[in-house]
């Protein structure tokens, strides 16, 4: 199933007249928005569709590294505001595409994140969509047209269930009866692209990436737009960039010093992961064997740390294993100060070859996985408690090395690592989903519920969580304590989801 549909309806979803009377009178429409409180519950609501789906990828170390780069990209500003969230995430879709979303999310199709050649590309487009946000495009257009949220959500939820079966009847559902209002709506947001260009290169510039990456993809897209008879690729439908709009951008960087700015050995991984995640698993495989093979490569890692992504795809668990000592080698080949280790034996001698390598903690955590489907646990866990040391922030290090505790050493163990973890990371909703599989595994039901009203929370949801601890509350099993720090955050859950509703 493909997102393409949904991801192309985004900046006309909001289309959908109704009487101005369904939300109060806001003054004047250049000057109003909605609150910062229901611009979010807005985007959570969306949010759930989108996770919901298929396309959704929940991959710890893709949305870690967009995270880390959007970071990077709004720390070096002064856009944002200092209480405004943002949340990054990929879809599984081929169409080169992004979208920002009320409250701060921002979405990114893995073919523009494989299309972008540079990572100042990539933090060209994410500039971009940071900019629709601190200027908080969508709010204004939702507040100022004065369209109702839930029937927008309402529209959304039916073209995201729609296009699973049917991508023209997703289309239809939001073009139907507002076909004369596109062309409007489409200058309107216009003037949008236009300020959210200058800002976006402003952002661009201050978090010292290469200035011309913007122009250097938007430019690329209009030629592949050329040669494509069914139409523009995606992301020229939803961001209509004209001539115009490139020269300004150009006109702006000739003043600046040129900037050549090396791309990130995450950049690079990540691509790698992307293409051995998105693609047939042996094709995958037959890709970077080919890339190695022909030398079709800047660095030799990257390559075959994507071939090692698609072999554990492949269940070609040996092969994976063998390859790592080369990828440690090649590791220290790609590094300039370093020359090639010429010891590539496996068992103990890889670990000699990570201690001196120039590692990095996705080929930790890629090594640690393989050794584990390779049914070698007490390597694997060497590199877990070591990698764990050097790379303790590193999302997807640690829920893989719970995962590994929860299937190995016991629910007891995983319990006290995640425990220690949420002390630093009160609301990492994928550590909560963990708890609450362990505490199932321990046969303890009603902190499992506990667990899973907090992820229901952070989400958002809050009529589901305030279920989850009802369901809790039935345990006949719950001491004294457990059920009165239960019903004391059942209170604070209800008045949050009584607040919710009121907002509506």
């Amino acid at each position: 199933m493909k997102f393409r549909p949904f991801l192309a309806i985004l900046p006309m979803l909001f289309a959908v007249p109704v009487p101005a009377a369904e939300l109060p009178e806001l003054g004047d429409v250049s000057q109003t928005t909605i609150s910062p409180r229901q611009e979010r519950e807005l985007g959570l609501k969306i949010m759930s569709e989108i996770r919901a789906d298929r396309s959704y990828m929940d991959d710890a170390e893709v949305a870690g590294y967009l995270a880390n780069l959007g970071n990077k990209l709004i720390l070096g500003s002064n856009e944002a505001h200092p209480d405004q969230e943002f949340e990054f995430f990929a879809l599984h879709d081929p169409t080169i595409n992004a979208f920002a979303l009320p409250g701060g999310f921002m979405g990114f199709n893995s073919g523009l994140i494989l299309a972008s050649q540079s990572e100042s590309e990539l933090a060209g487009v994410m500039s971009h969509e940071i900019a629709h946000v601190t200027q908080k495009h969508l709010a204004r257009m939702i507040a100022g047209q004065k369209y109702n949220m839930l029937k927008s959500l309402a529209a959304v939820a039916l073209a995201v269930l729609a296009s699973r079966s049917n991508p023209q009847a997703a289309q239809a559902v939001l073009v139907g009866s507002q076909a004369a209002q596109i062309q409007s709506q489409l200058n309107f947001t216009r003037d949008h692209e236009k300020e959210a260009d200058r800002i976006g290169l402003s952002i661009l510039v201050s978090a010292g990436l290469d200035p011309n990456g913007m122009t250097e993809f938007f430019e690329r897209l209009q030629k592949v737009s050329r040669f494509h008879e069914n139409g523009a690729p995606s992301y020229l439908r939803t961001h209509p960039i004209t001539y115009e709009r490139i020269a300004d951008i150009e006109n702006r960087t000739q003043s600046m010093s040129y900037r050549q700015v090396p791309d990130s050995l995450d950049f690079q991984l990540v691509r790698a992961k992307l293409r051995a995640l998105t693609e047939k698993p042996l094709d995958a495989v037959k890709y970077f064997d080919a890339a190695l093979r022909e030398k079709r490569y800047s660095k030799e890692a990257v390559e075959r740390f994507g071939l090692i992504h698609a072999l554990l795809r492949a269940r070609d668990y040996t092969r994976a294993d063998s390859e790592l000592s080369k990828l440690y080698q090649s590791l220290e080949s790609d590094s300039a100060d370093k020359t090639p280790l010429e010891n590539h034996r496996l068992g103990k001698a890889i670990r000699i070859e990570r201690k001196t390598s120039q590692s990095n903690a996705m080929i930790e955590t890629l090594a640690a996985r393989v050794k584990l489907a390779a049914g070698q646990k007490d390597e694997a866990f060497d590199i877990y408690k070591e990698a764990l040391q050097t790379f303790p922030q590193h999302r997807a290090l640690l829920y893989d090395y719970v995962d590994a505790l929860l299937r190995n050493a016991g629910a007891e163990a995983a319990l006290e690592f995640i425990n220690q973890q949420l002390r630093f990371a009160p609301n990492d909703i994928r550590l909560y989903k963990l708890q609450a599989q362990s505490y199932e595994a321990s046969g303890n039901l009603i902190a499992q519920h506990r667990a899973l009203a907090e992820v229901y929370s952070r989400q958002g949801n809050y009529s589901a969580a305030v279920e989850q601890l009802q369901i809790a509350l039935r345990n006949s099993d719950a001491d004294f304590y457990q059920a009165s720090s239960a019903e004391a955050r059942l209170r604070e859950l209800r008045e949050l989801a009584a607040d919710q509703a009121k907002s509506k």
